[in-house]
């Protein structure tokens, strides 16, 4: 059976025993693949310079780029987002306190990123609208215990950063913000990356700029961006002094040789992110019961995840959905679900009850996108949807 053959009775689908829509998954993953010539090419570099890692030649170049890109001062990069992240709070929480204010309905690993860090989440509504913070819901949960706002913009659009970064002026609280989903975007025709004290990017493969695993934080703050250079090189300062409480946590040359050939392809990505966005929006616009969530295109926008809201008139639950469309190998996900304060921990949280975010959990998956995904993908993954609407009765009987 080839693949994107039209699903047309119950009995054609893979969890009634046929071929599954298509042969190879089609993921959320951005999983570009820039130029191989021009990866090797920046490879052969550092090579050359018999220079593999200790903030080489590549790691330099792809910092100025990227600070340069973002309309910062400084970059400073790192072997993850997640450790960017973890070692940026460490910098910046104010001392003696030992809450960060933070969305409940964001990345699962969110919570132990502060934990690491030494601190308790204390888990924020989010705006329905927006799927972010608003200044609005943070300001009720600062007190004299608050070490640090950590903002997180949604996967599609971003939050209300000006209106936090006053916020959090006006407290004398830091705010560091998890940018990791918004590389290209603006908020008032402002790049992201310069907003709060300092904004951290993701270089995972699933990401928009792929540097096999990485990531980077921008900042305006010259100290910021000096002890966290020395944190990341085991505190050395010089060959043999150490003057931090350091650990490994480089990005080395390969890395930034992948992440540079992304970023020289970057503009051709979008375009083609953006063709994807559009093809859904006309194939989705017919049917009942789901709702695209646009990007907001009088900003800058990367187009990279594809998210899709399950109305009330949807006819399956969410988990039925994605059950029905991963065994299609349509590796649809559901979006940071479940919440951050529905989950156990083995470390201090702080949360109260958070109906919006509860609601908005249980409505929203992610639709395949990305490197593998294309245009005609997108039709085939629309009927199958479609498809779902139309035999709803006889698709709850199957087994799960």
């Amino acid at each position: 059976m080839s693949e994107r053959a039209p699903k047309r009775s119950v009995s054609d689908l893979a969890m009634a025993g046929a071929e599954p829509l298509f042969a190879r998954p089609r993921s959320t993953s951005s999983l570009v693949r820039p130029d191989f010539e021009r990866f090797l090419a920046y490879s052969r570099e550092f090579h050359q310079a018999h220079q593999f890692t200790n903030n080489g030649p590549l790691v330099q170049q792809l910092e100025t780029r990227l600070a340069s890109f973002h309309g910062t001062a400084h970059c400073v990069s790192f072997c993850s987002g997640f450790w960017a992240l973890v070692l940026a709070i460490r910098c910046l929480a104010l001392p003696g306190r030992r809450e960060v204010v933070m969305p409940s309905l964001t990345y699962r690993r969110m919570a132990d990123v502060t934990s690491w860090a030494g601190l308790a989440p204390r888990f924020c509504e989010v705006d329905a609208h927006s799927l972010g913070m608003t200044p609005a819901l943070v300001e009720p949960l600062l007190n004299q215990d608050t070490a640090l706002i950590l903002g997180v913009h949604p996967i599609v659009n971003c939050f209300d950063a000006p209106g936090i970064e006053t916020l959090a002026l006006a407290h004398g609280i830091p705010l560091l913000i998890d940018a990791v989903e918004s590389v290209r975007e603006t908020i008032g025709g402002r790049r992201v990356g310069g907003f709060g004290c300092a904004e951290v990017f993701s270089l995972h493969a699933s990401k928009l700029l792929n540097g096999f695993e990485g990531g980077y934080l921008t900042t305006d703050n010259a100290e910021l961006a000096g002890r966290l250079a020395l944190i990341r090189g085991f505190g050395f300062q010089g060959p043999d002094e150490v003057v931090e409480l350091g650990m490994n946590a480089k990005l080395n040359e390969i890395h930034a040789a992948m992440a540079l050939a992304s970023l020289d392809q970057l503009d051709a990505q979008i375009e083609r992110n953006r063709a994807l966005y559009i093809a859904y929006s006309e194939a989705l616009a017919d049917i009942p019961g789901l709702r695209l969530v646009a990007f907001q295109e009088d900003e800058a926008c990367g187009y990279k995840n594809i998210l899709v809201e399950l109305l009330d008139d949807w006819p399956l639950d969410r988990a039925r959905t994605l059950s029905l469309l991963n065994a299609e190998n349509v590796l649809a996900r559901a979006y940071y679900s479940p919440p951050l304060h529905q989950k156990s921990y083995v470390y201090p949280v702080i949360a109260g009850p958070l109906s919006v975010t509860e609601r908005l959990g249980e409505r929203f998956l992610l639709l395949p996108c990305g490197h593998f995904v294309d245009v005609q993908d997108v039709s085939a993954i629309a009927a199958l949807l479609h498809f779902l609407h139309m035999h709803a009765d006889a698709l709850q009987r199957l087994p799960a």
